[in-house]
């Protein structure tokens, strides 16, 4: 596999291998000993899966305590996945990273702890799929605004189906 780190502090694309024949390909999609050997020292413990249509937009999510690291990948369609940095401590904090994932590329994005997630549905439907450092927590997760006007993503949609939680979340600047 071949890693990339981005510009936020933590972050990786990852690409890994696939093996094409007459058949199809294959792919290894997580070996705990080979992420470690690049560098991601992560323990995961539940998996997720979600089943969106094109305009969803889901976040921007996080758990505070003991906090979320994840590693998302998307099995069919294409979104548009985002970060924020919601560390107060980093000079980053309050920045933002959007990527495309597409299931055509196979990539997967690794966010550490720290961070506010979020993502909307490009493709007609997508089947998006991440692994998790802790296990969700409702008296832990938070959530703030996807246009909160002092982050600034620009999301590449003009209209978005939002769930009734996402819709009513605060500003970050409210719940930091």
């Amino acid at each position: 596999m071949k890693i990339e780190t981005l510009t936020l502090p933590g972050i990786s694309l990852i690409k890994p291998q696939r093996f094409f024949d007459q058949r199809g390909f294959f792919s290894e999609m997580f070996h705990k000993q080979r992420y470690i050997e690049k560098g991601i020292h992560c323990e995961f413990v539940q998996d997720n899966h979600s089943f969106s249509q094109r305009g969803t937009l889901r976040g921007m999510h996080f758990q505070r305590a003991p906090g979320q690291a994840k590693l998302i990948w998307v099995m069919q369609g294409v979104i548009f996945d985002v970060v924020v940095d919601i560390c107060p401590t980093r000079s980053t904090f309050g920045k933002w990273l959007g990527i495309y994932l597409d299931a055509e590329k196979g990539e997967q994005l690794f966010i550490p702890t720290g961070y506010a997630h979020g993502f909307c549905v490009m493709s007609e439907t997508a089947h998006v799929c991440y692994k998790v450092s802790s296990c969700f927590d409702p008296l832990e997760e938070k959530g703030f605004r996807y246009d909160d006007p002092d982050i600034g993503i620009n999301w590449p949609l003009s209209s978005v189906i939002l769930s009734e939680k996402d819709r009513n979340q605060p500003f970050l600047r409210q719940i930091t």
